[in-house]
């Protein structure tokens, strides 16, 4: 089994996939622009061959690169986790006659009006949007959408440049921001809380489901430097608010024709119940999300992705034993930490549910927050217990604080 894998060492997580790579016995081969010569051990032990090239996200020359470089050896998987490279893995399928998913069916999964549109033909509830190239067409969309309203990129992942506009004068002062934006969705606002569906599927079938409650919803995290954003896994996936939103992902997989491997959706459960459509990619949640599913169960998805992406089996236990809840920190001041106070109090507090402890310490250079959902680091915890989970991780929220100057 020859893999080729996209970017096998950026974002940190893709390393986690590499190895699971490995691990199933694929033959791996890395395409990055990394340079070969600082490719982390972790990367370097499990890929039989990498590919450096200049600029990971020019698709047409990585194409050129990686078809003279295969040129006379066949491919038998061509695959990325990492969603600005989805469209490019999906064109070096078609190009090279690989098995996998079709650029048109990727498309509904990178292009968010594109998406709206397939999943709404299907008879599923969307927020309603517009596509706008240009701030007059975002002002107009804005008219029939109505306010408030949320502005997006049309291909973009993790909250990045996404904005809640309650007026039009914050439309005007969010348009003069992601001026540099080539296409945006204006998109209705779903008041009600945000969920996640994740799932791997083999065939376009959930093999493995999660669901993980955003506390507060990550538009509203992203608009308040003091807010510690809270994720927590859901251990009872039964419950009938969570079973809406299952319900509402496995219709969402049908009608965008799904294939093999990880999905990421976001929803809304509003006010009166109503499971909504947000938004969905074909690659699993960042942010660490997969190692929560990872200590929510008790396994590896990391190695069971693989598993699927090379032989469409999945092994490992789909038990849920815990809910787990991250919580991502971000230091008041500016420069470098200083100070962490309140962690020795909750660690013994917490212990022995405490699974991770990832802040950043004392006289390292604080992160920008808008740029990273990371922050200055994080605090994992889980238990089988909702409320008890969701207590610590409130506590590590509030109690935990750190400082920069």
């Amino acid at each position: 089994m020859r893999v080729v894998f996209l970017s096998p060492v950026y974002p940190p997580e893709m390393q986690q996939y590499t190895r699971g790579l490995a691990e199933v016995g694929a033959s791996v081969y890395g395409v990055g622009d990394t340079p070969r010569a600082r490719l982390p051990p972790e990367v370097a032990r499990h890929v039989d061959d990498y590919l450096e090239v200049p600029r990971i996200m020019d698709e047409d020359d990585v194409i050129a690169r990686a078809t003279a470089w295969f040129r006379g050896r066949s491919v038998d998987r061509v695959l990325t986790n990492w969603e600005p490279l989805v469209i490019l893995a999906a064109r070096l399928r078609e190009r090279w006659k690989v098995p996998g998913m079709s650029v048109d069916a990727v498309r509904g999964f990178r292009d968010k009006q594109l998406m709206k549109e397939r999943v709404a033909a299907a008879g599923l509830r969307v927020p309603r949007s517009a596509r706008a190239r240009s701030a007059s067409e975002a002002r107009a969309a804005a008219e029939r959408v109505g306010f408030p309203l949320v502005l997006k990129p049309i291909a973009g992942a993790g909250s990045a440049d996404t904005y809640l506009c309650r007026t039009p004068a914050e439309l005007e002062d969010v348009l003069a921001r992601t001026a540099r934006v080539p296409e945006v969705s204006v998109e209705e606002y779903v008041e009600g809380e945000e969920y996640t569906y994740d799932t791997v599927c083999v065939g376009g079938r959930p093999v493995y489901e999660n669901v993980a409650q955003y506390l507060p919803k990550p538009i509203e995290a992203r608009s308040e430097e003091w807010i510690s954003p809270v994720i927590i896994t859901v251990r009872d996936l039964s419950q009938p608010k969570i079973q809406k939103g299952v319900a509402l992902g496995r219709r969402v997989l049908d009608a965008l024709g799904m294939g093999d491997g990880f999905t990421h959706m976001e929803w809304f459960l509003t006010p009166k119940g109503e499971a909504v459509f947000g938004e969905i990619g074909c690659r699993p949640g960042g942010a660490r999300l997969v190692d929560q599913m990872n200590y929510t169960g008790d396994v590896d998805l990391f190695r069971e992705w693989a598993r699927v992406a090379c032989w469409g089996r999945f092994e490992a236990p789909t038990e849920r034993k815990y809910n787990c809840g991250i919580i991502f920190k971000r230091a008041l001041g500016r420069g470098r930490v200083t100070r962490i106070e309140g962690l020795t109090r909750w660690l013994e507090q917490c212990h022995p549910w405490v699974v991770e402890e990832r802040l950043l310490r004392p006289g390292t250079p604080r992160r920008d927050w808008k740029q990273t959902l990371l922050s200055d680091g994080w605090l994992m915890v889980r238990h089988p217990d909702w409320e008890e989970a969701k207590r610590m991780s409130f506590a590590a929220a509030t109690d935990v604080r750190m400082y920069a100057e």
